[in-house]
């Protein structure tokens, strides 16, 4: 069975700091692409970072860059994201997701072969 199981969210005040991490099983991580996807209250899908499947290449939305490092260790299955410098707009469910092929679309959830059930991350004072 194909499990993608996302932790480390929670509340957070503006300007702190969270480390998601997403533990992959049931197939094999390190031939996939990652990506975290989020979804704010009320608003729709927004992509956030993706990985190559070696971890040498990345890409970040605008909206994050300078402040989240997206990483993945293949020996553990696992994918990262550090966020940091966290603002009130960055609160949403966040999502890792896997893909074969590139998505065309990367905040469409069609567009990924696995999908995770999401952690929820609150940045308030």
């Amino acid at each position: 069975e194909v499990q993608l199981v996302e932790s480390g969210g929670g509340l957070v005040q503006p300007g702190g700091s969270l480390r998601l991490s997403c533990a992959a099983s049931g197939f094999t991580f390190s031939s996939y692409g990652m990506s975290w996807v989020r979804q704010a209250p009320g608003k729709g899908l927004e992509w956030v970072s993706a990985i190559s499947t070696g971890g040498g290449s990345t890409t970040y939305a605008d909206s994050v860059k300078g402040r989240f490092t997206i990483s993945r260790d293949n020996a553990k299955n696992t994918l990262y994201l550090q966020m940091n410098s966290l603002k009130p707009e960055d609160t949403a469910v966040y999502y890792c997701a896997g893909y074969n092929r590139p998505p065309v679309t990367l905040a469409s959830r069609y567009e990924y072969d696995y999908w995770g059930q999401g952690t929820q991350v609150t940045v308030s004072s």
